[in-house]
């Protein structure tokens, strides 16, 4: 497998730019609501964590045989970040797990939506088949961000979060 790289993507209001570590302090301030983390567990990290985090992520995967893409997503008219989109991609680069956060200041105007369609498109031009995401069953805004990009939930729970999947059956 050649792995996949994060390359720009541009929607009607939106660049998907590739994550830097450069981006972290922006991004800390963007991702400190302690709210933002009731499904996902955790605590808002210091711009110095989310910069060592975003390092590992930009050296890319220890595992050959996996492709993390991970993007920055900057609204236009605003000219802020205003959350990320990911996709670890396996299985010869024929699957992708995704996933999306947004800040709270920027819910509910239908970014997540419009990022994860982008990343899902994207993967489709570059022949990934399945997608799947994991939606914590009470969290109803990321099911209807999965649901938009294409993806139905499944019966397979894993860690208390229901399988969104998007692509032939296995």
């Amino acid at each position: 497998m050649h792995p996949l790289t994060a390359r720009p993507l541009r929607t009607d209001r939106l660049d998907l730019l590739p994550l830097r570590a450069e981006h972290a302090r922006e991004m800390a301030a963007v991702l400190a609501d302690p709210a933002l983390h009731a499904f996902i567990g955790g605590a808002p990290d210091t711009p110095q964590a989310l910069r060592a985090r975003y390092e590992r992520w930009e050296a890319g995967s220890p595992d050959p045989a996996a492709s993390w893409l991970n993007w920055v997503v900057r609204l236009r008219d605003e000219d802020r970040l205003t959350g990320t989109v990911q996709a670890t991609v396996t299985d010869g680069g024929a699957a992708a797990e995704i996933a999306w956060v947004v800040g709270t200041p920027w819910q509910g105007r239908g970014i997540a939506t419009e990022a994860a369609r982008a990343l899902v498109a994207w993967l489709d031009g570059q022949c990934v088949r399945t997608v799947v995401a994991h939606v914590h069953p009470d969290h109803q805004a990321s099911a209807a961000v999965a649901s938009a990009a294409g993806l139905t939930p499944t019966d397979h729970v894993v860690d208390g979060e229901i399988r969104w999947r998007r692509g032939p059956a296995g």
